[in-house]
């Protein structure tokens, strides 16, 4: 049986997820406007590009906890 989590523990998820998704936002604003720049930082650019998508694996996992499951 899955365990629900508590409003304390859901409020805090809230929390985190909206910061992780301002935090995603910021990131894609500061790698465009690295590409619009004539010659870009390469190696800065990937590390954007991976700290962005390891926010977007962040922002799913929470996303998907506090999705109740559904049993069909």
């Amino acid at each position: 049986m899955v365990e629900r989590l508590t409003d304390e523990e859901e409020a805090a998820m809230q929390i985190e997820l909206g910061r992780l998704r301002q935090d995603h936002r910021d990131l894609d604003a500061a790698i465009m406007a690295l590409e619009e720049v004539g010659s870009p930082d390469r190696l800065q650019l990937q590390r954007l590009k991976k700290r962005k998508l390891s926010l977007k694996d962040r922002i799913a996992f929470l996303e998907d906890q506090l999705t109740p499951d559904i049993i069909a």
